[in-house]
């Protein structure tokens, strides 16, 4: 990728809260990542978290209920397998995010770090909220990568982005208890009326900025869609002691 390129993206990425990057991982790599995708599904290795364990709207209600066992993450990818690690620590990863951040970048093992499922008929809907919500850092500016490991758009649950709102300061009456982005207050409406979702072919990846509001739909396919989401920042933004963001020891690319 040119840098003159890639230097647009990191702009992209710093005006809109978002940015695509297409065909950043290969053809071969893609089908491999997904192949490992299916298989570590199927083997259903812990740890793992249920759609019955969040309760999402269209969600099962409990894990004997039917669907009840449906996955939607596949936790801790980082340390499931060295593909998913390469992946993880990429120098592509690393030169995007050295210009972003402008320093060295680290991978938070604490947050997303997953293996992303959506499932037809069982998998939930995901409402408006920012990432940063439940994270703690010094300073929020966190970035993530979200791997299409096969086609991504509106009709299998694909994101949907509102551009601009990672630089807008709301109240925390705009949110919920669970600290969702309130969709019943005109105020947010308009908001979200200016959401656009990019469609994703295997290999494309977004960028999105820990405070861009987002969400996703459910899967009107056949198919499980699958996505490996990883989280990043700077070495000097550093995870509050004693807080979830860090409960891992992260991994310096």
């Amino acid at each position: 990728m040119p840098e003159h390129s890639k230097k647009e993206q990191v702009q992209l990425l710093r005006e809109r809260g978002f940015v695509v990057v297409p065909g950043l991982v290969s053809p071969e790599r893609c089908a491999a990542l997904r192949a490992l995708a299916q298989q570590q599904l199927e083997e259903a290795a812990a740890p793992l978290e249920f759609e019955a364990d969040l309760r999402y709207p269209g969600a099962p209600d409990s894990k004997e209920a039917p669907g009840g066992h449906t996955v939607r993450r596949l936790l801790d990818a980082y340390v499931r397998h060295a593909l998913l690690r390469e992946w993880a620590t990429a120098p592509e990863i690393k030169g995007w995010m050295e210009l972003y951040f402008g320093e060295e970048p680290r991978l938070s093992r604490a947050h997303h770090n997953c293996l992303m499922t959506k499932h037809p008929r069982y998998g939930s809907l995901t409402g408006w909220h920012r990432d940063a919500r439940y994270w703690s850092f010094e300073r929020d500016d966190l970035v993530s990568t979200w791997l299409a490991l096969g086609p991504e758009a509106v009709s299998n649950g694909g994101l949907w982005f509102v551009p601009g709102s990672h630089s807008v300061a709301f109240t925390s009456d705009r949110f919920d208890e669970a600290k969702f982005f309130r969709s019943d207050l005109p105020e947010n409406q308009a908001l979200i009326h200016t959401a656009v979702s990019p469609e994703l072919q295997p290999g494309d990846v977004v960028l999105f900025h820990c405070n861009t509001l987002h969400s996703a739909g459910q899967n009107l396919s056949d198919d499980v869609k699958f996505s490996l989401v990883f989280t990043y920042h700077g070495a000097s933004n550093v995870p509050l002691p004693g807080s979830r963001s860090a409960s891992k020891p992260e991994v310096a690319l």
